[in-house]
């Protein structure tokens, strides 16, 4: 009888584990800190908010992603630097578009073309 019981009880026994050792795993962390950069990008171009209102907290969203010791996503310094160009900042946007060509080293065909239409 006594062995009948442990055969019941191990199904049970070794369910009761795996949820107890499933809580114990930390979920992994996001490649970058994206901050609200998607809810910026969609504000800009929805016509919702100005360059400047997006470089303020574009910039805040890159300082928290330092603090945190993580880099931010494709193409956030390029956008970045866009709305530099649009309030005449160009030499924030030629570092902004170099900044992301640097990170994203496949970007470079698409930041050099942004880089020669700058200088034209």
């Amino acid at each position: 009888m006594l062995q009948t019981h442990s055969k019941r009880s191990l199904p049970l026994l070794a369910a009761l584990l795996a949820v107890l050792l499933s809580g114990c795993v930390s979920r992994p962390q996001p490649l970058y800190y994206w901050g609200n950069f998607q809810d910026q990008q969609y504000a800009y171009f929805k016509g919702d908010k100005g360059p400047e209102d997006g470089i303020q907290n574009l910039e805040r969203v890159k300082e928290e992603a330092r603090s945190r010791g993580r880099p931010v996503p494709p193409g956030f310094q390029a956008h970045l630097g866009m709305l530099y160009g649009l309030t005449g900042r160009t030499d924030l946007l030629e570092q902004n578009l170099l900044a992301e060509r640097q990170q994203f080293p496949e970007s470079a065909v698409y930041v050099d073309f942004l880089l020669k239409k700058k200088q034209q």
